[in-house]
């Protein structure tokens, strides 16, 4: 049984958020659709929320500073990722959008992806198709066929075939093929190449 990386991004401004509630939700299903594939997931999950200031020195300075950098080499190096926004304006939050903006442009070359996201009423539930599922194929990332939205009717939901669970299910189940179907990601050092500013500035 190998251990598969899974890094889990959730893009919620509140706390607690119905955003990281799904993504605990997704997380917790694809640990056990990949158990059931006889692998052992190592999940991590990141609270976009708390790397606000971080994101912004990125846009800023050019460079992660040090909360930062670990994170966006977890991506790079996981073996899945589940990205989770809410939906505001008809498209992910601008939160997530830095996210992405930072990102190295080959970080989630092929790397499978299953997206998700909650919104104030189900018709949000468009922008994962057309916001989201665009912004993943330009990182030429392997996005999963389901995508997950979640309203707030969906979370008491009990009618079988259609509830939130089953959607959960069925896209966790297709990220965890996804990934049994690759061998484990190799883990590299996007930022092996950054000068330290701080030494060159000191001499």
């Amino acid at each position: 049984m190998s251990t598969r990386r899974i890094v889990v991004l959730s893009a919620g401004l509140s706390t607690p958020s119905s955003t990281r509630l799904l993504a605990d939700r997704l997380a917790a299903a694809v640990t056990a659709a990949l158990a059931d594939r006889g692998e052992r997931a190592e999940v991590q999950v990141v609270e976009l929320r708390e790397h606000a200031r971080d994101l912004a020195d990125h846009l800023v300075a050019g460079f992660p500073n040090t909360a930062l950098a670990p994170v966006l080499e977890s991506v790079a190096a996981a073996d899945a990722v589940v990205a989770v926004t809410p939906i505001f304006s008809a498209s992910y939050s601008g939160l997530f959008k830095t996210f992405v903006d930072v990102l190295d442009r080959d970080a989630l070359t092929g790397t499978p992806v299953l997206l998700a996201a909650t919104g104030g009423t189900a018709r949000h539930s468009l922008a994962l198709e057309h916001a989201m599922r665009p912004l993943f194929a330009y990182l030429r990332a392997a996005t999963v066929p389901t995508a997950v939205f979640a309203a707030p009717e969906d979370w008491g939901a009990t009618e079988v075939g259609t509830t939130l669970e089953g959607r959960v299910g069925r896209a966790a189940g297709e990220l965890a093929d996804a990934v049994a179907a690759r061998p484990p990601a190799t883990r590299t050092d996007l930022f092996a190449d950054v000068p330290d500013f701080t030494a060159l500035l000191k001499g």
